[in-house]
């Protein structure tokens, strides 16, 4: 696991220019660097030494007439079947790494490479004889990658804060991904915070010549049920195709430990791979933010040692702008800063964790995923009745029984966005003092549901979280709080052979009115008790909502919402309302507040404090 950055080479001093981008990023990689430079691009990598951990493994990664340059972040899992076909064809390594089977793979089959692999990877490979940059995420989204054109300056890399120090980064706030944000809870699209700084989406690659760049796509999820086999069957077929998944995710010359909550993804995860040390932190003493009691009980259950830390307040709260540097964008799920602190924990063991990212966008984990199934009489007046009768409730101040008319007037793609929605296009609106070019949320989410149409309700919001939810917000953290404590985070259930399979898996053995993931839960029977095995979907729980009616926090939160940068993009006395409305007791605003609030802090971060 590592980091890489680089641009196109038109300045005088880019060796040093070169060295402060790569420092940006240590964290990804402390335990060695490497350059390329010429007279058209300069690339700069860290390394997190995982496999071949002697400095053979130190990046750049030639090709045998070393025509072409490799830069690496992420893990090959096939890279040995690979290797040997690769050998048998002719080429000649000179490592025992996963990284170059990545460039000799290119040589051979260009960029029908990506078919052949099995992994979490960003790469980039520099071809020094017709000066063309090739560069590729992984399926899902696991490890990122990000792209500017800044001028005549073309840059890359893993991390948007490895950009700043060149001199030909211009640096301003995009508002268009702030008015996104402020519903979804992260940056939905291509566009990032920064004006002219895009991700790579998932499962694309690009060419980059002569100035000009082309992206495409290489791979897609498709849901087709298959029928035929029972749900005995498709138990059988998903404990042999994860225990195969976790086989190859176990791969390292380092110890491998795995992250344990309460739930049955982390615990699937830990009991398959037989983990020495499993870690899990939690809040307080209430079982509602506290999971370490589970935790320990599953670990005595599976014979392993757990290792746990009970966040503090205090804690969470000091380290909310650290965090918000390494996300490089706000990201408003409380939980990004709970994962900070268990792979704080974790890497003072180990170098390698496993985790069970994947499992509910794969199998059909999220509660939300059983409101198409509910069979309550209100679903049986017609269509446009309840879309009056949403439309009018919609002015009304929000709770629990006017979401429920507001939700049940529209019809799937009109109010689902994903896990997430915290401001209504209107709400946003009211609350911003700037105007943006911000498009409807639906606008966002059209290309993806227009990719499933005719497939039943639950496969549409799967497909629509696998490629915004899953790769906005939930990849994103895992990555970026891992690689921030130098450590590498793998997640078995996001192999393309579980995808395959779990893409054939009927909904009726996805998701039913009592619970989610009934096919993988049976499966996990085999290696977890019964009540783990059955535990409703729980996430990972933080006491927001608690803290910010406490005199501290509140105070704290109502500074921030008073402040002149506050005042520069909402307008305040909406932005107390919500609190006061909190704290009182009127409202649950929780959500929206620590929406707000983390933009800020993110904000002074990237533009107050550099």
């Amino acid at each position: 696991m590592c980091g890489f950055v680089g641009f196109t080479n038109h300045i005088d001093n880019s060796n040093r220019v070169l060295g402060e981008m790569m420092d940006k990023i240590k964290h990804r990689g402390p335990d060695s660097e490497g350059r390329y430079i010429d007279e058209d691009i300069a690339i700069g990598f860290r390394r997190l030494s995982i496999i071949d951990i002697s400095a053979s493994g130190d990046q750049p990664i030639y090709n045998e007439d070393k025509s072409m340059v490799l830069f690496f972040n992420g893990e090959i899992y096939n890279y040995r079947d690979i290797r040997t076909e690769l050998v048998e064809k002719g080429h000649a390594f000179r490592t025992n790494t996963d990284s170059e089977v990545l460039v000799h793979g290119f040589e051979e089959y260009g960029e029908k490479l990506l078919d052949k692999l099995r992994g979490m990877f960003a790469f980039v490979i520099w071809n020094k004889d017709t000066r063309e940059l090739f560069g590729a995420r992984d399926f899902f989204g696991i490890k990122p990658l990000y792209y500017a054109n800044m001028g005549d300056t073309f840059m890359f890399g893993s991390e948007i804060k490895a950009f700043l120090p060149h001199p030909s980064f211009v640096k301003e706030l995009n508002t268009t991904a702030l008015e996104n944000y402020l519903t979804f809870q992260y940056s939905p699209t291509n566009e990032t915070f920064f004006r002219n700084v895009y991700k790579l989406p998932p499962a694309h690659f690009f060419r980059v010549k002569d100035g000009k760049i082309e992206i495409k796509r290489y791979w897609d999820v498709s849901f087709s049920e298959d029928n035929s086999p029972d749900m005995d069957e498709w138990v059988s077929r998903i404990s042999d195709t994860f225990k195969d998944s976790v086989a190859a995710h176990k791969i390292a010359d380092v110890e491998v430990g795995s992250f344990l909550s309460s739930g049955v993804d982390s615990s699937y995860a830990a009991s398959a791979a037989n983990v020495d040390k499993t870690f899990t932190v939690g809040f307080g003493e209430d079982e509602r933010y506290n999971e370490i009691g589970w935790a320990k009980e599953f670990s005595k259950y599976i014979g392993k040692e757990n290792i746990s830390k009970v966040i503090t307040p205090e804690e969470y709260w000091n380290v909310i702008r650290k965090v918000q540097y390494h996300l490089d964008e706000p990201l408003a799920d409380p939980s990004c800063i709970a994962l900070y602190f268990v792979c704080n924990k974790a890497s003072e063991y180990v170098k390698v964790v496993l985790s069970g990212e994947g499992a509910d966008e794969i199998f059909g984990g999220y509660n939300v995923y059983k409101e198409p199934l509910g069979s309550h009489a209100y679903k049986a007046l017609p269509k446009g009745l309840r879309h009056a009768i949403g439309a009018a409730a919609e002015k009304l101040p929000p709770k629990r029984g006017v979401n429920f008319l507001v939700r049940n007037g529209k019809e799937l793609e009109e109010r689902f966005i994903g896990n997430a929605y915290m401001f209504t296009p209107k709400q946003r609106k009211a609350l911003l003092k700037i105007k943006t070019d911000a498009p409807d949320p639906t606008v966002i989410t059209a290309p993806f549901y227009e990719k499933v149409e005719g497939k039943d309700p639950i496969t549409k919001m799967q497909y629509l979280d696998l490629h915004l939810w899953m790769a906005g917000d939930i990849l994103l953290k895992a990555d970026k709080m891992s690689m921030a404590n130098s450590l590498e985070l793998r997640v078995p259930f996001l192999d393309k052979k579980v995808m395959a399979l779990a893409e054939q898996i009927p909904w009726k053995y996805r998701v039913s009115t009592e619970n989610t993931k009934l096919a993988m839960r049976k499966a996990a029977l085999q290696a977890t008790p019964q009540k783990t095995a059955d535990k409703k979907k729980l996430g990972f729980p933080v006491p927001i909502r608690v803290w910010l009616k406490e005199d501290k926090y509140y105070n704290i939160v109502k500074k921030a919402f008073t402040s002149p940068t506050a005042d520069m993009f909402f307008n305040t006395d909406m932005l107390v309302s919500l609190l006061d409305d909190h704290r009182s007791g009127k409202y649950d605003n929780s959500r929206k507040i620590w929406t707000v609030y983390i933009f800020l802090e993110w904000y002074g971060v990237y533009f107050e404090e550099n």
